[in-house]
């Protein structure tokens, strides 16, 4: 069942399910790093797991007759390959992370025939993030300077349709597709009314569902869910929590993302500022909080960020679900 169709089967049944997102290991690491972030979470029967993606790092080195060598490495590859390694270890839908930056749109079909092969059926199509060291978001020549066009590449390899114009008549991919919503609006984008209109863009191109952006507030959620419907947005829409788990996420977080924590979450944190295990707590009660409220409300599955510590998350997980 791919994740679409969990979705859907949730809604009807007026449950929620519980998701997650893991980072690639580190090159050189090997997946026991990962799996071992997993088992944690493994017993709350995950209806997901996202596997995020990461753009390449780009170094400039100067050779002894003066020219300049390009150097392109990846300090986290093997999205799809964790991906199939975690389905195949624990039986539970992997969602590999694709994005625009860095890659053709060649690249992106072998990617995507690499995911058909090994039975991954999901996808969370993305723009990405500038690469490190970039002032602007940059693509590659042959690649999508938007996370529509690269959902459009999707929806369109599912129908048979290939980059090259090739149709294939007897097999066709049959990805879910899923995209990132922001209640917040987007770091980038000039209003709200734009970033909506970019969402709407992307469930038009072929997106089966939307996950948002770590949000803090549920009413900020509500709001969006509200806003989507009025612009026509049909599709599910899952919330993203991310639990404040240390004092500089007070900073951290607002910049890099461009959310907003309440101000009774920011004073309870500034109280504690200098006791870490006060502040891990704090955040835990706030997602058991956030959590509880949603599930209340029937969203069909809540999506924990966990940027690699999950002891944090099976806690919550124990309390919620």
């Amino acid at each position: 069942m791919n994740v679409t169709d969990t979705i859907r089967r949730a809604l009807k049944e007026r449950t929620t399910r519980f998701a997650f997102e893991l980072l690639p290991p580190l090159k050189g690491d090997g997946a026991a790093a990962v799996f071992a972030a997993i088992d944690p979470l493994a017993e709350f029967d995950p209806a997901y797991v996202n596997v995020t993606f990461h753009r390449e790092v780009v170094r400039h080195t100067r050779r002894p007759d003066g020219s300049v060598e390009r150097h392109v490495a990846r300090r986290r590859p093997g999205t799809v390959g964790i991906s199939a390694a975690i389905r195949t270890r624990y039986g539970v839908e992997a969602v590999p992370h694709l994005i625009c930056g860095g890659l053709s749109r060649y690249d992106i079909e072998d990617a995507l025939i690499d995911m058909d092969f090994l039975g991954l059926h999901n996808v969370l199509a993305l723009r990405g993030d500038k690469a490190p060291g970039e002032t602007a978001f940059t693509t590659h020549p042959q690649g999508h300077a938007h996370a529509c066009d690269l959902v459009r590449q999707i929806a369109a390899m599912n129908r048979g349709e290939f980059v090259d114009g090739e149709v294939a008549e007897c097999h066709h991919s049959r990805f879910s597709i899923g995209v990132a919503g922001y209640p917040e609006t987007h770091v980038e984008a000039t209003d709200p009314a734009s970033d909506l209109r970019r969402l709407g863009e992307k469930v038009a191109a072929g997106a089966d569902y939307v996950v948002t952006q770590m949000c803090f507030d549920n009413r900020r959620f509500f709001d969006f869910c509200d806003r989507c419907r009025d612009a026509g947005i049909d599709v599910p829409i899952i919330p993203g929590i991310k639990p404040l788990a240390d004092y500089r996420h007070l900073e951290v977080l607002p910049r890099t993302f461009g959310v907003t924590l309440p101000p009774e979450l920011a004073a309870e944190v500034e109280r504690h500022r200098h006791n870490a295990q006060a502040i891990r707590e704090i955040g835990i009660e706030w997602a058991i909080a956030q959590a509880r409220e949603l599930r209340a409300r029937g969203v069909p599955v809540i999506h924990f960020y966990t940027m690699g510590r999950t002891l944090n998350i099976a806690r919550i997980a124990r309390a919620v679900f």
